[in-house]
């Protein structure tokens, strides 16, 4: 799930795009790219080598997304800005936050629009194969024994901070709560956390051993709704409060059916999709010039 290249979130090489949409254009050709010593590589040599090594794969893979996109428009298939929303908000929590989703797009060259336009395009197919795909009762209550212990809810409070850089301010942060102002305000106006200072502070719920230890210590014994003591971190002072607080439990098999169909329906997916493109194929005309190239010179 985390591999942009390999997971269900493909996404084209835009230099491989590039050379499919300059090869012919003769105007450009002769276009030096690059030089070594005297030497000269042209736009022409450039194109040739990446259609020559990568120019299967590509068209192949441009040709299923152009199925897809017919069949979606066929289908009058829609996807919603909230149904994007939520399957972006349920890969940060599978990446583990946010910044741990950005980081893996920014090794993958992706920008949120290119990754909203790929979560649409999966969604898309999702909807498309969903009456193809069934899952029992019984594949859920089997999932669900077989891994209990995957549904075990941990104990997690859900805190708000403020952090600065010396103690004294913190101790004026904690004066301004205790005497009723908002945290939201004061996060904005005194924090240093840049990640959580416009977002009122909050840092969401998390489970014991996330933070750093003093911090956890305090956020885990501090009673709802109560200013923290200044805490010591190697980020600052830390001014807390505690919002809700969840107990430790096994969580239901009513509470996670809809999770676990979810689940085995993404993992049919590959399988239905093998054999919805195998039809879909022989019901469109496809020429592919390259396919049958590289056929002639083995």
């Amino acid at each position: 799930m985390k591999n942009f290249k390999n997971g269900k979130y493909i996404v084209l090489t835009f230099i491989l795009l590039l050379a499919f949409s300059l090869t012919g254009c003769k105007a450009k050709d002769a276009e030096v790219v690059a030089t070594v010593g005297d030497k000269k590589i042209t736009q022409e040599e450039l194109n040739n080598v990446l259609v020559e090594r990568y120019g299967v794969e590509t068209l192949n893979t441009l040709i299923s997304e152009k199925i897809v996109e017919l069949e979606v428009a066929k289908g009058n298939v829609k996807i919603t800005s909230e149904e994007i929303d939520k399957e972006l908000k349920n890969m940060e929590e599978q990446y583990g936050g946010k910044e741990a989703l950005n980081n893996a797009m920014l090794n993958a060259n992706l920008t949120d629009k290119d990754l909203k336009k790929e979560i649409e395009k999966n969604l898309s197919l999702k909807k498309l194969l969903e009456d193809d795909i069934k899952v029992t009762d019984e594949e859920i209550a089997k999932y669900y024994e077989e891994n209990k212990a995957n549904f075990t809810q941990e104990e997690q409070v859900n805190a708000s901070h403020v952090l600065v850089e010396t103690e004294d301010l913190a101790k004026e942060v904690r004066e301004k709560l205790v005497a009723g102002e908002d945290i939201a305000k004061l996060a904005k106006e005194y924090s240093t956390d840049e990640g959580t200072k416009d977002n009122g502070g909050n840092l969401g719920f998390f489970g014991k051993g996330k933070m750093v230890e003093s911090f956890d210590k305090a956020a885990f014994t501090l009673p709802i709704g109560e200013v923290s003591q200044p805490i010591k971190s190697e980020f600052g002072y830390h001014v807390i409060v505690v919002k809700e607080k969840k107990e430790a439990k096994t969580t239901s098999l009513e509470e996670n059916k809809e999770t676990i169909k979810q689940m085995l329906v993404d993992a049919k997916m590959p399988e239905a999709f093998n054999k919805w493109y195998s039809q879909k194929v022989e019901e469109h005309k496809i020429t592919n010039k390259l396919d049958k190239q590289a056929t002639e010179t083995k």
